[in-house]
């Protein structure tokens, strides 16, 4: 049963657009992840291109260069965990105290609702925030689990434990990628969540058009096209 304030605060379209919101984030992470045969999306073209480099990396004495790049994409990781944290923060913060947005609104000559609907439109926005937060936060421990498999994998190609190892890494490095596209989205979703204050409205367009450039860069793009023709 849904509280009565909270049902107040509920327009008619408001249930519908969150919904939709909802729905273009699980089905754009479902179609990056596991897209057509035909055309597999950059996701998956980039886990191609992970493994590729674990089976090259056994080729390598010298491995400063993947040092390197895993030591950036940690810090990749971390940043966007410390943005997501603030972020999170920062709206709970709007959420105890609505009254800047009312005066906002007042401001450009709109109707402010009232401060239990300011509330109610910010917490999926507080929510993905956290989402992506976890995500980012996981995906730079597996990182960092995938950093010590490449270290443990012998110099020798010929060992019977390099190529097992490597392929362990590949695998991690994927899973760590995974979250790393999840939390991704999930920070995208927030954005358009932000939309609802303006009304269900401006949230069904916002849930539209960003799951629409998603698929786009997943499927479309010139990064994509480059990833396909290597």
């Amino acid at each position: 049963m849904i509280p009565p304030a909270l049902r107040e605060a509920l327009g008619p379209w408001d249930v519908p657009a969150l919904l939709l919101l909802l729905l273009a984030w699980a089905a754009v992470g479902a179609l990056a992840e596991h897209p057509p045969r035909s055309r597999p999306s950059v996701t998956v073209l980039m886990d191609g291109v992970r493994r590729a480099w674990m089976a090259e990396l056994l080729k390598r004495d010298n491995r400063i260069l993947d040092a390197q790049v895993m030591a950036s994409l940690r810090q990749g990781t971390a940043f966007f965990a410390s943005t997501a944290l603030l972020a999170v923060g920062g709206t709970l913060a709007l959420i105890g105290n609505v009254d800047p947005l009312a005066g906002l609104a007042r401001e450009i000559g709109a109707e402010a609702p009232s401060p239990l609907v300011w509330q109610v439109r910010l917490l999926p926005a507080a929510l993905l925030l956290t989402v992506a937060f976890l995500r980012f936060a996981w995906s730079n421990r597996v990182f960092g689990h995938a950093s010590v498999m490449m270290a443990a994998v012998p110099s020798d190609p010929l060992d019977p434990h390099a190529p097992r190892r490597a392929e362990a890494a590949a695998a991690l490095l994927v899973r760590a990628s995974r979250d790393f596209n999840r939390g991704l989205r999930a920070l995208y979703m927030a954005l358009a969540s932000a939309a609802w204050l303006a009304g269900p409205l401006a949230l069904t367009l916002a849930s539209a058009a960003l799951a629409a450039l998603l698929l786009w860069r997943e499927f479309a793009s010139v990064p994509r096209a480059v990833l396909d023709d290597g």
